[in-house]
């Protein structure tokens, strides 16, 4: 009688079971006519109403098959004829009043429900109905009485009654446009069929709301409650329809056969009959999911989520997979997006904590079967939203999880995949897609919470895979805080010649010798890595960081030999010992530096111009360096002019501006050199024997600018009266005829005319040669006179400042004085607190009488009094 079939494709999920309840032989025994006509079902009770007006009453006991399969052990317990040669249209159970309630032959009857007894009842006599049903969302709060809705032949109404042990009493009755055909209750809503169309009905506010035309006569209607405030409907067109209380439909519709002749919902399924199968559509999707071939089958209803179907000789359960099964048959088939729509439906059924974990395995396995067609962007999510243990992800990849990793995989196994050469087949292009999805997926899950606990196994599978795909995140990654195991990381590192990165592998674990070992291998040529073409600089860098000085002095020497100017950043780039405790003592370095005269010439200009390093030593050492090369650049013939006086400028610099260097020695070293007059001059300036300067500058360089500029750097630090006297023994040296080349007189003029201000002008006249002849000092003399009436403005106003300020004092002084002071024998003194015996008194500020030997007494006693 049944089978599985495909309609319209392949089946996409078995959400349910045909299982046998009742075969024909208990219900018909030997009677060959005799057919179901209605059934009903309270627990594990099943009740039929048969087409010779019997009632048969079975126990229905479930057990479990060999095979894990559900089955039915049925008893009858009983059968009743009811007398009325009619069949049984239609039974409903009232199991809080123990009663069956039957409609036969238009009336309806009240019977026992163990005894099948009819049971009297009082009250209104139900004759003549068509249909009725059961409200099962009552609304008069009486849990001893079932309330229903009856339809009367030939009558446009329906009748609202309460059905009591004792009796029915009829409540209420509405009227309706046409007579119902069929009906369904909720709460205060009834849903009708009529001969042309459903419509909704509140009885007790009388509201009604038309649905959607039906023809009663070609079809048997449906209607059929689902849930609180909602029904399902056989639409026009094969429709399955569902409306609300407010007549809105708030779910899309179901298209199944337009020879429904029932439906019922078992969530998330709808279930309908037709003439030769069972179709089971999703609510979720609308779509068929199953198809069962069942002939003669004439009834369908649920029973608290346990469908019956009945062909008019037997009974069977359709009993529904459990939902885990059925996601799982959908993921089987990789219908991801189905079976997460049903798992999310599946949440209504199933324990909160069970179903937080069923969800995420379920997402945990859909983003697997999207990883595997390569869907990433789904897959990320999936993973994400699931909390998927990223060592299931990363075990797929051979060999980048660390030998020490605990891991192994979850059973039972969340995908087929064995490894990612399964995934792949040996296509490369795959094999670097999904390569590059796991860098992905990994840099997120690193910063985020998800890799807490297992943080070296992330970190040493990112880094295998940077270094195997040259990713350029790789060093970011070591320069960073990081959990990579060095055991795993190091020969991975070595084997794809990332010898770079292992160099920061073995800083990171506090190895600097084999990190610095590694990176000279590599400067040196014999290992081969371009990750850092600035690599040398980048060694002398870290060195001059290190704080393991025994690494440094390792290495330093290395490092000058290749390039001193560079390798002496070692020591020019770390702090002194002076600064920063456990670093490199100046004396040290620049012993060691001897024997590389480049870099310690650069390392004293550090410490002297840079540092500002107040050592004698220092200053000394290099201003000797500086004249040593001047001397060499000298003595050179393929020195140019820029390079001499580069040097020479260093050194003029050095000795002008210093005051720690030692002259003596500087002047011992050069007592007779002719190649370094100008700088002699200066030492004997430090020295303040400026004649023996001026008369190198003047007589051996015949330098005048020179020799004006050496009076205006000598006297910078001294006050005007010294200036004036070094610029007046310039003066002297340029008017001694004594000397070689006697009078200097362009010199001296010159001298005079520029600095007018800084001369004694009578002075100078009074030594001036008679015979020089006024207009030649004519920018002189202005000067002067323009200074000396300057001078004699400027004294003039400071003397009358003096007398205003004079002037004040005494103002302020006969304001003190002002009235008179009174003094009497009961006044006493201020400072001793004694009376006055004379007439004599002194004041204090403000005209306070005092003795005057107190005052006297208090002034000796002041600091600096007497």
């Amino acid at each position: 009688m049944l089978s599985y079939t495909n309609v319209g494709g392949i089946m996409s999920v078995k959400a349910f079971e045909l299982v046998p309840a009742v075969e024909r032989e208990q219900v018909m025994g030997e009677k060959v006519r005799i057919n179901i006509e209605c059934i009903e079902c309270c627990g594990k009770h099943l009740y039929l109403g048969t087409n010779d007006c019997f009632i048969h009453h079975f126990l229905l006991e479930e057990h479990t098959t060999a095979k894990g399969k559900l089955a039915y052990n049925v008893q009858k317990l009983l059968h009743k004829y009811l007398g009325l040669k009619k069949p049984v249209a239609e039974l409903k159970a009232a199991s809080a009043l123990e009663r069956l309630i039957v409609l036969c032959d238009s009336n309806i009857t009240v019977v026992d429900m163990v005894t099948l007894e009819p049971v009297p009842t009082g009250g209104t006599k139900l004759k003549g109905v068509t249909a009725f049903c059961i409200n099962e969302n009552p609304v008069t709060g009486d849990a001893f009485c079932v309330e229903m809705a009856v339809v009367l032949a030939r009558r446009r109404a329906v009748q609202i009654c309460t059905v009591h042990e004792d009796r029915v009493q009829m409540l209420k009755e509405v009227t309706t446009p046409e007579q119902p055909c069929a009906l369904s209750l909720d709460g205060y809503n009834i849903c009708l069929a009529l001969s042309t169309q459903y419509m909704i009905l509140n009885y007790s506010t009388g509201a009604s709301q038309d649905l959607f035309p039906y023809d009663c006569e070609e079809r048997k209607p449906i209607v059929k409650r689902i849930g609180r405030e909602e029904f399902l409907l056989a639409g026009p067109g094969g429709l399955g329809m569902f409306a609300n209380a407010e007549g809105i439909s708030q779910r899309a519709p179901v298209s199944w056969s337009e020879s429904v002749i029932a439906a019922t919902v078992c969530f998330p399924y709808v279930v309908a009959l037709d003439e030769g199968f069972v179709t089971v559509h999703s609510m979720l999707d609308q779509q068929l999911k199953q198809t069962l071939s069942f002939r003669d089958g004439h009834l369908l209803q649920d029973f608290e989520g346990k469908v019956v179907l009945a062909s008019s000789k037997a009974v069977y359960i359709l009993v529904p997979l459990p939902l885990e099964r059925q996601i799982q048959d959908l993921l089987e088939g990789h219908r991801v997006e189905e079976a997460l729509t049903l798992t999310e439906a599946a949440q209504r059924n199933i324990p909160k904590e069970k179903y937080q974990i069923l969800h995420k395995r379920i997402l945990q396995q859909a983003g697997f079967i999207q990883f595997g067609q390569l869907q990433f962007l789904e897959a990320k999510e999936h993973f994400r939203k699931g909390q998927l243990d990223v060592r299931e992800l990363i075990s797929l990849y051979p060999l980048l999880l660390p030998a020490s990793s605990s891991f192994t995989r979850c059973h039972p196994p969340l995908h087929e995949f064995a490894d990612l050469n399964h995934l792949t087949q040996g296509d490369q292009e795959k094999v670097q897609r999904f390569k590059h999805f796991l860098i992905s997926y990994l840099h997120e899950v690193r910063s985020s919470d998800s890799a807490n606990g297992f943080r070296e196994d992330v970190d040493t599978a990112l880094l295998k895979l940077y270094a195997e795909t040259g990713h350029e995140s790789l060093l970011d990654l070591l320069a960073s805080d990081n959990a990579c195991v060095l055991a795993d990381s190091a020969p991975w590192l070595e084997k794809h010649h990332k010898y770079f990165a292992l160099g920061l592998l073995y800083h990171y674990n506090g190895q600097d010798s084999a990190a610095l070992q590694m990176w000279v291998k590599i400067v040196n040529g014999d290992l081969q890595d371009s990750t850092r073409p600035d690599l040398f600089e980048y060694v002398v860098d870290f060195l001059s960081f290190c704080s393991n000085l025994d690494l440094v002095w390792r290495h330093a020497d290395w490092a000058l030999q290749k390039d001193q100017k560079v390798g002496v950043q070692i020591f020019t780039k770390r702090f002194t010992s002076e600064e920063k405790t456990g670093q490199l003592n100046p004396d040290d370095v620049i012993t060691y530096l001897q024997k590389h005269s480049q870099a310690l010439l650069l390392y004293l200009e550090h410490l002297v111009l840079e540092k500002r390093l107040q050592k004698e030593k220092c200053h000394t050492h290099l201003a000797v360096l500086y004249a040593d090369r001047v001397l060499g650049l000298i003595s050179r013939p393929s020195a140019t002019d820029d390079q001499l006086s580069a040097a020479r400028q260093k050194l003029q610099q050095l000795l002008k501006e210093s005051n720690l260097y030692r002259v003596q020695l500087l002047l011992g070293r050069y007592p007779d050199s002719e190649l370094l007059l100008l700088e002699r001059a200066t030492l004997h300036g430090k020295l303040e024997e400026h004649d023996k300067a001026l008369h190198i500058l003047v007589h051996q360089l015949k330098d005048s600018a020179a020799a004006e500029e050496y009076c205006s750097w000598a006297s910078a630090s001294h006050d005007q009266f010294y200036r004036q006297n070094l610029f007046h023994q310039l003066l002297s040296v340029y008017l001694d005829p004594d000397v070689p080349g006697g009078v200097q007189t362009v010199a001296a003029v010159d001298l005079l005319n520029r600095n007018a201000d800084v001369f004694d002008a009578v002075h100078v006249l009074k030594i001036l040669p008679e015979e020089w002849s006024l207009p030649l000092l004519r920018p002189f003399l202005c000067g002067a006179l323009r200074a000396s009436v300057h001078a004699r403005c400027t004294s003039q106003v400071a003397v009358g400042l003096a007398r205003a300020q004079n002037l004040q004092l005494q103002h302020d002084r006969l304001k003190y004085r002002g009235g008179p002071i009174l003094v009497s024998e009961k006044k006493g003194c201020q400072l001793c607190h004694n009376t006055f015996s004379e007439p004599d008194c002194a004041c204090l500020p403000g005209g306070t009488p005092v003795h005057i030997h107190c005052v006297a007494k208090k002034t000796l006693n002041l600091p600096g009094g007497g």
